[in-house]
């Protein structure tokens, strides 16, 4: 790797910790030094946990009741999406005011052009990361972490490695120095089977790859490797899309790292999309008119299905039901699946569209009111006084505890 200049350029990656696990602590002090899982709004499923419910074992995806097993003294909470996307907007405002350029990249994360930023504010990037985290921890009530670098790929990485609540600062000169210790595993974009695969060549940290030939890279991971590859040398090949166009689908997808027919895992991995999914909808102010969902089979083969919604949304409780009906119509019992994902399409931005007449889109506020209102009464009276049954969840499990028939309140 050729030196090269410290700051040629310099970009910023913020990214809030346990997002929503952060954002329940921030209005519940008394969860803070407890283990945290946010569950699927079926209830079935883990879609975000804190760092101690992580270290004790529990993974995103995992079903409650084996959660339940791990870390049976860990709080267990419905997600509020609207409450999450009122704290990500707050978070965006704060960071707006240190550059106007920034790229939000999804509900919980942006990316930041800092070039002539630190002359602009007369201090260095460590402490503008700093402040930003102290700002950020005040005002919001959430902690993020802080990289900055030459690139976005770097810069990504420089936050992951100092987590949580911590500022790691690259400059060119010591790209090198800083990749050595990175695994190749922590890359984004290098999954399971790229890892694996660069191990067989003896590539095993962020510096091996760097520093690896040109051709080889390109042999096996092709043009995306090539873009890594430069990236992770300091060169700018990702600009920020600080005005991006509408796009034509968003899509959550990924590999569940095993082969399996176990239709509850399935659901599981597919709900974690679904959520996933809805989340950067909700992030970017997008709506959306049509769903697929695909499983990938063992021979790498995919059965999918596009499910069209009754108008454009970003409901969560709309896209997981559409989800669920395709679930039940792709899924065979006797087949081996080894990936899972959900796609939008037909998309448009949420201010560009006008509400029908009636009022059939305003009733996914509604509801959220609804379960605002609810969520209030259990925080003054006890967590179960008012719950509610979400749809008939995916999977074999079924909750013993009874609960109202959902929704236990009309709103009008």
């Amino acid at each position: 790797m050729r030196p090269i200049a410290d700051w040629h350029n310099a970009i910023a990656h913020i990214d809030a910790d346990c997002f929503y696990v952060s954002c329940e602590m921030s209005r519940r002090p008394d969860l803070k030094g407890r283990p945290v899982c946010v569950l699927s709004n079926q209830g079935a499923f883990v879609i975000a946990k804190s760092y101690d419910a992580k270290a004790r074992g529990v993974t995103t995806a995992m079903s409650v009741w084996d959660a339940k097993k791990l870390v049976p003294d860990a709080v267990f909470l419905t997600p509020e999406f609207r409450f999450y996307g009122q704290l990500s907007d707050k978070l965006f405002s704060i960071l707006r005011r240190y550059s106007p350029e920034m790229e939000i990249y999804s509900i919980d994360e942006a990316f930041m052009d800092m070039n002539g930023i630190r002359t602009l504010w007369r201090k260095s990037f460590r402490q503008l990361g700093d402040e930003i985290r102290d700002v950020v921890k005040r005002e919001v009530g959430i902690t993020v972490s802080v990289g900055v670098a030459n690139t976005r790929t770097l810069a990504k990485i420089a936050s992951e490695s100092n987590k949580p609540d911590g500022t790691t600062v690259v400059p060119g000169k010591r790209i090198q120095r800083f990749l050595a210790d990175v695994s190749v595993g922590d890359i984004p974009g290098i999954g399971r089977n790229r890892q694996a695969l660069l191990h067989k060549f003896d590539v095993r940290t962020a510096a091996d790859l760097a520093q690896s030939d040109e051709a080889l890279i390109h042999r096996l991971l092709g043009r995306h490797g090539m873009v890594l590859w430069q990236e992770l040398n300091g060169k700018v090949v990702q600009q920020l899309e600080v005005a991006p166009p509408i796009p034509k689908s968003v899509a959550r997808t990924a590999s569940m790292g095993q082969m399996s027919d176990d239709r509850t895992l399935i659901a599981a991995h597919l709900s974690h999309h679904t959520h996933r999914l809805v989340s950067d909808l909700v992030a970017r102010g997008l709506l959306a008119e049509r769903i697929s969902v695909f499983l990938t089979l063992e021979s790498f083969e995919r059965s999918g299905i596009e499910m069209r919604l009754d108008y454009p949304t970003n409901s969560l409780k709309k896209i997981t039901e559409v989800v669920r009906k395709a679930f039940m119509l792709l899924y065979q019992p006797a087949m081996l699946y080894r990936g899972c994902g959900t796609i939008a399409s037909h998309i448009r931005k949420t201010s560009g569209v006008t509400h029908d007449l009636f009022g059939v889109m305003q009733s996914d506020q509604r509801q959220t009111e609804l379960m605002l209102t609810i969520n209030r009464i259990n925080r003054k009276y006890g967590h179960h006084m008012v719950t509610s049954a979400a749809a008939s969840m995916l999977g074999k499990h079924r909750s013993r505890e009874l609960r109202f028939r959902y929704p236990v309140l009309s709103a009008c």
